[in-house]
């Protein structure tokens, strides 16, 4: 059985994230400038889509690969499932 992709790189990016997060709790409890807070919320979203992007790739560069490589069809199928299931729910 194949292991999962190592995406421990990515923790600093998320707890930094996180850090983010409550500060734009802080700012909406301090009753902050609405567009210093939406700022801050563009600056989170732009983040996790940094870090979704990175683990997104190594999905398809390690599950989606192993599974066409291994020449399965049910195998390429679900990995093919799972990808338009997660585009579906972007849509």
């Amino acid at each position: 059985m194949k292991q999962n992709p190592d995406h421990s790189d990515t923790l600093s990016a998320l707890r930094r994230i996180e850090g983010q997060v409550c500060g734009v709790q802080r700012m909406v409890d301090e009753k902050k400038y609405c567009i210093d807070i939406l700022n801050q919320i563009a600056a989170v979203k732009g983040a996790l889509s940094t870090v979704e992007k990175r683990i997104l790739e190594r999905h398809f560069q390690h599950c989606v690969k192993d599974a066409m490589k291994s020449e399965s069809e049910t195998a390429t199928s679900e990995k093919i499932a799972e990808i338009m299931d997660l585009i579906n729910k972007r849509i």
